[in-house]
């Protein structure tokens, strides 16, 4: 038998504010992470490899 993968546990960044302006959400998952509009969860999810996640959050906090 096979193990159903768990429900994404989504996060916003720490840097949003709580008046409902946040405009992303990201998971962690096993194959990567996923990105979607915090107002529109039921849309569309952007899939993203560790690495090119990696790669953007170092380019974001080096300012690159």
């Amino acid at each position: 038998m096979i193990a159903a993968n768990p429900a994404p546990h989504w996060f916003k960044s720490s840097y949003s504010g709580g008046s409902g302006t946040e405009c992303v959400e990201c998971a962690h998952v096993s194959h990567g992470v996923l990105i979607r509009d915090s107002k529109h969860i039921e849309g569309p999810i952007l899939r993203v490899k560790q690495t090119a996640w990696h790669r953007f959050i170092d380019s974001v906090r080096h300012d690159v």
